[in-house]
């Protein structure tokens, strides 16, 4: 921390900004971290954590923004034409790095067809697993280093309980008293809806689980909460084409590990309960953006046809541009990194008092240049209260943009943090802007050579 609050104050120094614009103060925990985050003049709070203690951040205080990266239940999947050899050293490094406690992580290992019953792909998993040296982080023979804390709750479940049909192909056992060494386990049998298929357990326990097809196993992959980081391991364009165009996670890996990703590279930053908030992602083109108030600019016609015209045409010209197409930063030989915009699946539009007709008419084209689904809600069919409720039900879910004025919906939101996203800012004419509220970000990095030849 203060290492980057170093860079950050030099950096302000190049260009004239006081120092005491970014004030860093390192919290103990509870009444005191808790006093911080609920103090009047904090106006919004940015968390790394798990999606537990962004609810609870955010349900502390009913007018307090929380944007959140939060928690995953990552998946790697492995096809029969996948190379063997390559695929187990990157699960290994994806599920055991840092004693698999990166959000990052993965925590599943789904085996397609014959992958599944591949004897050489668990020999070397096993082996591979089984090599790892488990000690504390000063010993240079140290390849696992300890858990942060002593293993509680469901990280202790998934390290020494099996649930029905369940096997372990390498069994964790703890090493010390202190319950913070831990070998790492690998578990088979893994049931789809089973405990540790949709958990995060935060931890060294990979699961493994089997699907007949590449759909089957992209199903159970985004059969979670989660959608932070996914991966494929396949030599076959079309399973990889098709897994890209169906996987629902923020940073997508092809061909390679699924942590440690790099500033401009993979920005980083998950898809449905990973997410609170609007979703941009750490290192990319937005996140800065997303922290800022915005409004038409003076090029802007004020007449309300004039402006409607406007912000189609602007919508045209970034999606061409910008938001539809796809851009590799990083221009790697070896590796690409594209960062592209995918349309969210859903949008609900909640007109409430106030709305201008051309704000709601507004909102329908980007949500049409996207090709984003709309639902209308009008506070003339059904009121605040009843609205609030269904959101506070889970009956509405996904992101709901907000045309005019609509009392209590974002404490009902609170009540679903991770499921719900409130965006109530003015509706702008600006593409740049606007239809953000109808995409998601996503990284796609993907390893282009094999043996140190780029193919």
């Amino acid at each position: 921390m203060q290492v980057a609050a170093g860079a950050i104050h030099r950096a302000l120094d190049d260009v004239g900004i006081p120092r005491d614009v970014l004030q860093v103060l390192l919290s103990p925990e509870g009444e005191v971290g808790r006093r911080l985050v609920t103090h009047p003049d904090v106006a919004r709070v940015v968390l790394t954590g798990s999606i537990e203690t962004a609810a609870m951040f955010s349900s502390w205080r009913t007018d307090l923004e929380v944007l959140a990266e939060t928690s995953g239940k990552n998946a790697l999947i492995v096809t029969a034409s996948a190379d063997l050899d390559l695929a187990v050293a990157d699960v290994v490094r994806s599920a055991f790095g840092h004693a698999g406690q990166k959000c990052s992580a993965a925590s599943l290992l789904i085996l397609v067809g014959t992958a599944g019953t591949s004897e050489r792909l668990r020999r070397q998993l096993v082996d591979a697993v089984t090599s790892l040296q488990v000690g504390r982080a000063a010993e240079l023979s140290t390849t696992m280093g300890p858990l942060t804390e002593p293993a509680t709750g469901t990280l202790l479940r998934a390290l020494t309980t099996l649930e029905p049909g369940e096997s372990w192909w390498v069994q964790p056992r703890p090493l010390g008293e202190d319950g913070r060494l831990w070998t790492p386990g690998v578990k088979d049998g893994i049931a789809p809806g089973s405990f540790l298929h949709l958990t995060e357990v935060f931890g060294p326990v990979l699961g493994v689980m089997r699907a007949t097809t590449l759909a089957q196993a992209v199903a159970l992959q985004n059969a979670v909460a989660f959608g932070l980081t996914g991966g494929l391991h396949s030599l076959d364009e079309t399973e990889i084409d098709y897994w890209l165009d169906h996987v629902e996670v923020g940073n997508a890996y092809v061909n390679r590990h699924l942590t440690g990703a790099i500033v401009n590279r993979q920005p980083f930053g998950g898809w449905k309960a990973s997410n609170v908030g609007p979703g941009a992602k750490a290192g990319g083109p937005n996140y800065v953006a997303e922290l800022g108030s915005w409004s038409d600019g003076p090029d802007v016609p004020d007449d309300d046809d004039a402006w409607l015209a406007w912000a189609e045409a602007d919508d045209a010209r970034c999606w061409s541009e910008e938001l539809g197409v796809e851009h590799d930063p990083s221009a790697l030989a070896v590796e690409s990194n594209v960062f592209r915009y995918r349309p969210v699946p859903h949008l609900t539009l909640r007109v409430g008092v106030g709305a201008r007709p051309r704000d709601e008419a507004r909102v329908l084209a980007a949500a049409r240049r996207a090709g984003v689904p709309v639902t209308v809600s009008r506070v003339a069919d059904e009121d605040d209260v009843a609205f609030a409720a269904l959101v506070s039900a889970g009956h509405v879910t996904g992101r709901i943009r907000v045309v005019g004025t609509a009392h209590g919906l974002r404490e009902a939101a609170r009540q679903r943090t991770g499921e719900v996203t409130v965006l109530d800012a003015p509706v702008l004419a600006s593409g740049r802007r606007e239809l953000l509220t109808v995409l998601r970000e996503q990284a796609v990095s993907r390893t282009r050579h094999r043996f140190g030849h780029v193919v």
